[in-house]
Order: C-alpha cells, then sequence, then structure tokens
C-alpha cells in the first residue's frame, strides 16, 4: 500500500471511529433492554449476568465496567485477587451511584481446577449466567519483535483457556427469548487470509475456511504443530506461519475458527434456547498489551464487545466477527 493509500485508510479508520463514538451516546430504548426484568431473577433482583475474564484492567476492565453501568450485573474476573479486588472497586467509585452492580472473583482460565470451581460457584450463587466475556489473554512481543519464548502459555490462555471457559460455563448460560451471549475477544491478526499477515499454508486455509473441514481436532492440530515447530526451532522455516507476532496471531486465528465451529453446533438451537456466539477485534489499544502504544482508548476498543453483549435478539448473529460495530471478514 502507497503513501496515498495509507493515508486514506487511515481516514476511513477515522471516519468510522468518529460514527462509532456517535453510535455509543445514543441510550437503549426500553424495549431494547433485555437484560432488564429477566425471570427468574438472578440476585441482585432482575439483572442479567455478565461473566468477563481478565477484566482487572484494560479492554476487560473497560467491557465490565459498561456492562455494568447498563444495568447489568458483572462478575469481573482476575488471576490476581487484589488486582481483581480493586478494580471492582474502582467500577463502583467511578459510577457514583448505588444502582451498579459488579462483583470480584478470582479465577484463572489456564488452570482446569480454577475453571471449575468458578462454574461450580456461579452455579450455586447466581443459577447461571446470561453473558460471557472471553478476554483473558496474553501477548508477550512489542514493536517489531517476534519472539515465541512463551508460546506455549499465549496458545494455552489466548485459545485453550477461552476454550475451557466456554466448555464449563455453557451449560451454564440461562435460557431466554433471548438468548444467552458469547462475545470472544480476538484480533484481525488472527485472519486466514489477512493481506499481511497469515497462514502460508493454501490447504490448511481452505480447510479452516471450510465449514465442511473445519473441525476441532483440525484447529487443535494446528497449534499443537506450531508449538511443536517452536520447540525444534524450526518454526520461521517456510513462512508458513503468520510473520507478525507469531504465537499471538496463532492463538487468535484458534479463537476466530473455535468461534465458527460452536456456532455451527449452536445453530439449530430452538428459539428460548439460543446462544449467540461471535468474536470481535478491539484495534490496537492503549493498553499495557499493546505498551500503550495503541491508537484508541480501553473504552473504544471495549465497545463492540459490548455492543454484540447487549445487542437485541433480533438483530443478534451468530458465528460473525466484527470490528468498529461492523462484520469484518475471518
Amino acid at each position: 500500500m502507497g503513501k496515498k493509500g495509507k493515508e486514506a485508510a487511515r481516514e476511513r479508520r477515522e471516519k468510522r471511529r468518529r460514527e462509532v463514538t456517535l453510535l455509543r451516546a445514543v441510550p437503549y430504548e426500553p424495549h431494547h433492554r433485555w437484560w432488564d426484568g429477566l425471570a427468574p431473577p438472578p440476585p441482585p433482583p432482575g439483572r442479567a449476568v455478565a461473566v468477563v475474564t481478565g477484566a482487572n484492567r484494560g479492554i476487560g476492565y473497560e467491557a465490565a465496567r459498561q456492562l455494568a453501568t447498563h444495568g447489568l450485573h458483572v462478575v469481573l474476573t482476575s488471576r490476581d485477587a487484589a488486582r481483581g479486588r480493586d478494580a471492582a472497586e474502582q467500577i463502583r467509585a467511578a459510577a457514583g451511584e448505588p444502582g451498579v452492580s459488579v462483583e470480584w472473583r478470582r479465577l484463572d482460565v489456564t488452570d482446569a481446577a480454577s475453571v471449575d470451581g468458578f462454574a461450580a460457584w456461579v452455579e450455586h450463587t447466581h443459577g447461571g449466567v446470561h453473558v460471557l466475556v472471553n478476554n483473558a489473554g496474553v501477548n508477550f512481543n512489542r514493536g517489531a519483535d517476534n519472539s515465541v519464548e512463551f508460546a506455549e502459555q499465549v496458545i494455552e490462555t489466548n485459545y485453550f483457556g477461552t476454550k475451557w471457559m466456554i466448555d464449563a460455563m455453557m451449560p451454564l448460560m440461562i435460557t431466554s427469548p433471548h438468548g444467552g451471549r458469547i462475545v470472544n475477544v480476538s484480533s484481525r491478526l488472527g485472519r486466514v487470509n489477512g493481506r499481511r499477515n497469515r497462514i502460508g499454508d493454501p490447504s490448511l486455509r481452505e480447510r479452516l475456511l471450510n465449514d465442511d473441514h473445519l473441525s476441532e481436532e483440525l484447529i487443535n492440530e494446528m497449534v499443537m504443530k506450531f508449538l511443536e515447530q517452536t520447540k525444534q526451532d524450526n518454526w520461521s522455516s517456510g513462512n508458513e506461519w503468520p510473520q507478525m507476532y507469531t504465537d499471538y496471531s496463532i492463538s487468535k486465528l484458534a479463537v476466530n475458527a473455535y468461534t465458527r465451529l460452536l456456532a455451527r453446533r449452536l445453530s439449530d438451537r430452538p428459539e428460548g434456547q439460543k446462544i449467540y456466539i461471535n468474536c470481535f477485534c478491539p484495534g490496537w489499544v492503549k493498553t499495557a498489551m499493546t505498551g500503550w502504544e495503541g491508537n484508541i482508548s480501553a473504552e473504544e476498543g471495549a465497545d463492540t464487545g459490548v455492543w454484540l453483549a447487549l445487542v437485541p435478539q433480533e438483530q443478534a448473529t451468530i458465528g460473525k466477527f466484527f470490528a468498529e460495530r461492523r462484520e469484518i471478514s475471518f
């Protein structure tokens, strides 16, 4: 892309950014606030329950804050108990009104016992959940770096952690005419056919994009093959994998593929038992994960995920990828 093309793309992004800012300021109409007055009422009475993972800072914190401000009861989770407690207190203090309902809970999405214990607590305390936002994730690369030193931790947290949370929480999704909501935080870096960052193997690209070939086994085989090559130190030969933030990109590619796979499995659910699962890219956000080098705020980055969680049932989609409140390609 030449200088003029980059300038045009930047102008388009800024225009859409301004549009979404205006959309975010529009309050939900009472008849669109499906999360109000649900029955049977979970504690606190009449509120939908939303779980947000990795929510002690950044995009997760903002998603939790915005959902709580809209009137949901938010369970904010964090690996670090003190940071989770502080984040919940900050949300309550910033709201300045008693109606905001948020609590914190310690959760490590890479620890099976932690995930199972959390699910048991949710069932006992709230009877289930209406919204799950899978935000917990890691990325150890900055700038031009592309180390795979922590690839196993990145894949385990970003992909397997998301998968384990869905497996644990999906049986607890409270059915209603509005449908349960699962929102996976992903990235454009995980697109199969990204212009500058994509899978090099045409056969693998085709299988990942073909619903008839896509399977959990295929996704798992892909990430395990990559991890094995990182151990053998031959992962970078042949341009088989994305060339930018490779471990992070593959983890998000797996999340995107798993979102599509689950959507296919969930699409046949009858009315009243629907679960709408989608993923979104928050953009390049000024958070600790990007070394504060992003170009948009965490508030802006969380917006599309919150929008997907709250969109009225008649507008709800399943198995799609979004950015700036618009569908984008996988």
